[in-house]
């Protein structure tokens, strides 16, 4: 779980809890964190990161909710064991809101559509690989 602690920024425009919701769902993407594997309790990751409670379950409240997570009196939290949600149409929308303003700026900078392809495939092949 050190690779979230370490890449977190903050000093970033970021708030703490969408950087550690992006780390985690990239940690499963890259398989760095696999499926029903614990994450720290939400007082351990405020102590480790010396952040507030508040902030660690925001973070977790979200991951829960999109199915990234499950919450368990017991066994605490876990990577959800049976799967990542399913790419729907929510989703798809949610995404096209997301990348457009990125596309936006990419093309008021004169990045051309090629370019801007190469980069999103090279991100991806990154997390993948």
């Amino acid at each position: 779980m050190n690779f979230v602690i370490l890449a977190l920024d903050l000093q970033s425009e970021t708030p703490i809890y969408m950087q550690l919701r992006n780390k985690i769902i990239e940690g499963i993407a890259s398989k760095e964190l696999e499926l029903g594997e614990a994450l720290p309790s939400v007082r351990s990751m405020a102590a480790d990161l010396g952040v507030n409670m508040h902030t660690i379950n925001k973070a977790y409240q979200l991951l829960k909710q999109d199915g990234y997570i499950l919450i368990h009196r017991q066994k605490g939290v876990v990577i959800n064991p049976d799967g990542m949600p399913a790419i729907d149409e929510l989703y798809t929308a949610n995404l096209r809101e997301q990348l457009r303003p990125f596309i936006s700026e990419a093309v008021c900078r004169g990045m051309e559509e090629r370019e801007f392809q190469l980069l999103c495939k090279e991100i991806f092949t990154d997390i993948k690989s």
